[in-house]
C-alpha cells in the first residue's frame, strides 16, 4: 500500500487548524499541526512533510521568512493568509511558495492546490523533457510546440516564456521571475515585454485548438500555465 503524502499545517487559530486537518484527513493526507514558527521548524526536522499549508501571520516570527527555509527542506509551501494585498502575494511566490490561498478560503479549493503543488515538487524532482497539457506538447529539450500533433511555431521570447510555465504547470511564476529567465537581468519591470509573449502564445496556440483560458494571467503577480 503506497504512503500518502504529510502536510504540515501551520496556523496559530487552532479552529483553521482543525478545518484543515479535517479536511486533508478526509482526503487521505497524513496531517502535523504547528501553531506558530517554532513549532513548524521542529516539525519540519521531525516529521518531514511533504507540503506545508503556511499562515504569514505567526505570534513569533513572520510566516514570509519561513517560505525558503520550508523549499529548502524539499516540501512544497500552499500560503493560506488574511493577507491578500498584491505586493504580499509577489514577495511569497518570488521567496518560492508555490501557490497563495487568502481567508476565507473554500477547503475543496485548499485541497486543489495542494495536489499541484506535489504533483510540482515530484516534477521538479524530475523534470520531464516533455509536458503534455491536453492536446499540447511542449519539448523543453527540442524546443518545440504541438498542438494535436501539429507544430506551433513561437519566437524565441514566445518559448521561453511558455517553457518557464510549463516547467511548474498550475504554479503561479511572478512577472518577476519570468522577466528575469527569459529577458535577463535589467528587464525586471518590462511588465509589457510579458504581455506580448502571452498575447502571441495565447494567439498561436488558441488557432489550433487550444482553450482560451490555456494561460492564465495573475493581475498584478504573473502567469499561471493551467494544468
Amino acid at each position: 500500500m503506497s504512503i500518502q503524502p504529510k502536510i504540515l499545517v501551520v496556523d496559530d487559530e487552532a479552529a483553521i487548524r482543525r478545518l484543515l486537518a479535517t479536511g486533508l484527513a478526509r482526503a487521505g493526507y497524513r496531517v502535523v499541526e504547528a501553531a506558530n514558527a517554532r513549532e513548524a521548524m521542529a516539525a519540519m526536522q521531525i516529521d518531514k512533510p511533504d507540503a506545508v499549508l503556511l499562515d504569514l501571520g505567526l505570534p513569533d516570527r513572520d510566516g514570509l521568512e519561513l517560505v525558503p527555509l520550508i523549499k529548502a527542506a524539499g516540501a512544497a509551501v500552499v500560503i493560506v493568509s488574511a493577507r491578500d494585498a498584491t505586493d504580499q502575494k509577489v514577495t511569497a511566490l518570488d521567496l518560492g511558495a508555490d501557490d497563495y490561498v487568502t481567508k476565507p478560503f473554500d477547503t475543496e479549493e485548499i485541497l486543489a492546490r495542494i495536489r499541484t503543488a506535489l504533483r510540482h515538487r515530484l516534477s521538479a524532482e524530475a523534470e520531464a523533457a516533455v509536458v503534455r497539457i491536453g492536446m499540447v506538447e511542449i519539448d523543453l529539450t527540442a524546443r518545440l510546440v504541438r498542438n494535436g500533433g501539429v507544430e506551433v511555431h513561437l519566437t524565441p521570447k514566445e518559448f521561453g516564456f511558455l517553457a518557464e510555465l510549463a516547467k511548474h504547470p498550475g504554479r503561479v511564476i511572478t512577472h518577476v521571475q519570468l522577466l528575469r529567465t527569459v529577458w535577463g537581468a535589467g528587464h525586471e519591470s518590462d511588465v509589457e515585454y510579458l504581455r506580448v509573449a502571452a498575447r502571441g502564445v495565447r494567439k498561436k496556440l488558441e488557432s489550433e485548438g487550444a482553450p482560451a483560458s490555456f494561460i492564465r494571467n495573475e493581475p498584478g503577480i504573473g502567469y499561471r500555465l493551467m494544468a
